[in-house]
């Protein structure tokens, strides 16, 4: 059994694969590639990948549910022995962070992000670490709604691979350094905001 866990959020299917709600899908996707390792499908409805990274054995999840349900496979893949505050880390989406922006923290709250109110409901509330990836606010005008579940805009995904490999170094960091000193280093990152994010693009079914 992989002794620390981290889970990217997103929703399934190819319709959101290159939205911004789906930027802990991305990051766990370039963590895996990094370390050779093999995705499979489990019976808790989630993409996994086991294996040695920085120092520890790690599960890599993708809840295959869509992102108000993702709490359900985090509590199935999690021991109930096991502490969340250790052993699990969430990565996902940010609005409150601009984008390029790396935060790395233990609990807070959810700030109306589904994904996260479902996870802090399944383990009853106890706290988790959490690597925050900023897409930015929306332009005037734009439902935060509708900007999440949007293409990433032209001068963001030039950025995009940058970014991905930069927060799946902050991932090795957690699971090498631990939450205090990889804090330390992700957290100190200056900003990468793309000159002009653009409007986003057509807004897509709520998740």
């Amino acid at each position: 059994m992989a002794t620390r866990a981290i889970f990217g959020l997103g929703n399934p299917g190819p319709r959101y694969a290159a939205t911004r709600h789906n930027a802990g899908f991305l990051v766990v996707e370039r963590l895996v590639a990094r370390h050779g390792l093999r995705w499979a499908r489990n019976a808790a409805g989630a993409r996994i990948a086991e294996g040695w990274v920085a120092g520890s054995t790690v599960l890599v999840a993708q809840p295959l549910e869509f992102m108000n349900r993702s709490g359900e496979v985090v509590a199935a893949l999690v021991p109930g022995e096991s502490d969340p505050a250790t052993h699990v880390l969430v990565v996902h989406d940010e609005l409150d962070l601009p984008f390029g922006r790396l935060k790395l923290k233990l609990g807070g709250g959810t700030a109306g992000h589904r994904g996260l109110r479902s996870i802090a409901e399944e383990l009853g509330d106890r706290p988790f670490c959490r690597l925050r990836v900023g897409i930015g606010r929306p332009p005037a005008g734009i439902d935060p709604a509708d900007f999440v579940l949007s293409d990433f805009g032209a001068a963001e995904r030039e950025r995009l691979p940058t970014l991905l490999d930069e927060a799946a170094d902050g991932c090795e960091a957690w699971l090498a350094l631990g939450l205090q000193a990889a804090m330390n280093r992700v957290n100190a990152r200056p900003p990468a905001e793309p000159a002009d994010a653009g409007p986003p693009e057509p807004s897509r079914e709520p998740s």
